[in-house]
């Protein structure tokens, strides 16, 4: 089947199995391996991308169903070579540890930003709740969204 969209900005035409996940097309057709896959269930996260402007696990869709959309995976945050604020986040505040979890991560805090652009330490858990870190605790994912919302409103 024949499916074009655009990711992260390029416009892509292919030929592929409609059985074919997003996660699978994005990371084994365009060899975008920014998307992690981890757990195939849709439980982690890992694999959070933005579908027309929303976040969406990859995995629980398939390649088909976003024919015609417009995609951004964690390749397409940076803009001109400098990262996207909430990506400078998490380095500048070590929101990551072995850092598999960390795209689905950042993905998933850029899309709660755009929708709640102050959100309180519980508000940022809650959004972050279908994103699972198996090493950090979370304390430093909260601090860095926490941060990039401040630098995403021009304070400190």
């Amino acid at each position: 089947m024949k499916i074009s969209m655009k990711v992260n900005g390029v416009d892509y035409e292919n030929d592929i199995e409609p059985r074919t996940l997003l996660v699978q097309y994005l990371r084994e057709t365009l060899d975008l391996t920014g998307t992690n896959i981890g757990c195939d269930t849709s439980q982690c996260g890992a694999c959070t991308i933005h579908v027309n402007g929303e976040a969406v696990k990859s995995c629980t869709m398939l390649a088909v169903q976003a024919d015609g959309a417009t995609i951004t995976t964690i390749e397409g945050l940076a803009n001109d070579g400098e990262l996207h604020p909430v990506q400078k986040a998490f380095c500048e505040n070590h929101g990551l540890q072995c850092g598999y979890c960390t795209p689905g991560m950042i993905m998933a805090s850029v899309d709660m930003l755009k929708n709640n652009p102050n959100p309180t330490e519980e508000e940022i858990r809650h959004g972050l709740e279908g994103n699972f870190c198996r090493c950090t605790g979370y304390h430093n994912i909260v601090k860095s969204v926490k941060a990039a919302a401040v630098s995403m409103k021009g304070g400190a």
